[in-house]
């Protein structure tokens, strides 16, 4: 059991009681508590050199997890690199006033807008270098809601594409991106999204963040461009990452959670000791729910044209079969607890899978792969 499987199997009734969690929370909290119990099953790995043996209990797959969600931000992250474009791209950090907060926590359905106000922003800068060859950038927007101190704060992440591809086929280069123009139409179009779906009531917020942002909601960007190499191993590290890693859980007496980080501001160490249930509270808010999609794509990274096939893509479709077969699991456990799960405690060589339990059930790898061959045969309708 993991650092945060004890802190929330201690509380978990108190979180239950006190904080009344959504359904999607209590799903996603089930599912890493349970996360390798070998009650559910598991395989029986072997070492051919000393014949030793390992049993591997299975995932519970939840993005919550800490080992289930590193391998899950590995899989987002290597789809994220299938798509992009061999060009220079632009790292945007998208916020909001601190005041609209609480309305995206109380309503998460608003944060669609965000997405939503980001691409029509980003869309439009481009939209005016040239209406009628409509150049289009490729884009990846990521959702974070947290700060480093776990805090609520709803942001977007943006990759642009330092450039735009023409309905022609013709590729245009843009070094130098107004910020001034993303800044105000970010503010204008996020306000009015939020406006339309909450109505007449928020029209005293939106008049009060139009007196304290008179330049806008703050749109932050790196000055240093990102080649593609770069923002391969970019998105892998910082894009796709959990909440917290269990590498920043310092410790835990039973009643309270030390954890550090570098604060945003000042890049500063900062040690925090909180209340269990409060370190709790501010880990399961940031649980999305069911479905939602904290990841999307605009602009030449979201459509499917004949056209864009002649991009030049960052990583070759002959290689893609290479990054897929990397096994996930392995790197997931490797980068949340240090230390790799195949490798022989004996004689360091790597253990390969022999048998599958399922419930405690035996199976053999013969007698799945033939299930699996009957159920295709079936489906073709070969009887």
């Amino acid at each position: 059991m993991n650092i945060l499987q004890e802190i929330f199997t201690d509380h978990y009734e108190e979180m239950l009681y006190t904080l009344h969690p959504r359904d999607s929370i209590i799903e996603n909290v089930d599912k890493m508590i349970l996360c390798g119990d070998p009650a559910f099953g598991g395989a029986m790995y072997g070492c051919k050199h000393c014949g030793n043996l390992k049993f591997v209990p299975f995932r519970c797959h939840s993005r919550f997890c800490p080992t289930c969600g590193n391998k899950y931000s590995m899989e987002r992250t290597t789809s994220m690199a299938f798509k992009l474009i061999h060009v220079t791209h632009r790292h945007c950090v998208f916020t909001i006033d601190e005041n609209l907060r609480p309305f995206f926590l109380e309503d998460r359905s608003l944060l669609h807008c965000l997405f939503h106000a980001v691409s029509s922003v980003v869309l439009r800068m481009f939209s005016k270098l040239n209406k009628s060859q409509n150049f289009v950038p490729g884009f990846i927007m990521v959702l974070h809601t947290f700060g480093r101190d776990l805090k609520w704060n709803p942001h977007i992440h943006c990759l642009i594409s330092e450039g735009g591809y023409s309905d022609l086929g013709q590729w245009r280069h843009i070094s130098h991106f107004n910020y001034t123009f993303l800044r105000n139409s970010f503010r204008t179009a996020l306000l009015n999204e939020m406006q339309h779906k909450l109505g007449n009531s928020f029209k005293k917020v939106k008049a009060k963040c139009y007196e304290d942002h008179p330049n806008g909601f703050y749109v932050y960007a790196k000055p240093n461009s990102c080649d593609s190499k770069t923002v391969l191993n970019y998105i892998g590290r910082y894009l796709g990452r959990p909440v917290i890693a269990t590498s920043r859980i310092d410790s835990y007496d039973g009643d309270s959670v030390t954890f550090h980080y570098n604060r945003h501001e000042d890049n500063k160490y900062i040690v925090e000791t909180v209340p269990a249930i409060t370190f709790i509270e501010r880990l399961i808010q940031h649980i999305p729910e069911k479905h939602f999609k904290m990841i999307r794509y605009g602009g030449l990274y979201a459509r499917h044209r004949e056209i864009d096939k002649k991009l030049y893509r960052a990583i070759s479709r002959e290689k893609h079969h290479i990054y897929r077969s990397f096994n996930r699991w392995r790197q997931a456990i490797s980068l949340s607890f240090g230390y790799d799960p195949l490798k022989c405690p004996d004689c360091g060589s790597t253990m390969s899978v022999l048998e599958l339990y399922y419930n405690h059930k035996r199976v053999s790898l013969e007698e799945m792969y033939e299930k699996a061959m009957s159920k295709a045969r079936r489906k073709r309708g070969y009887g």
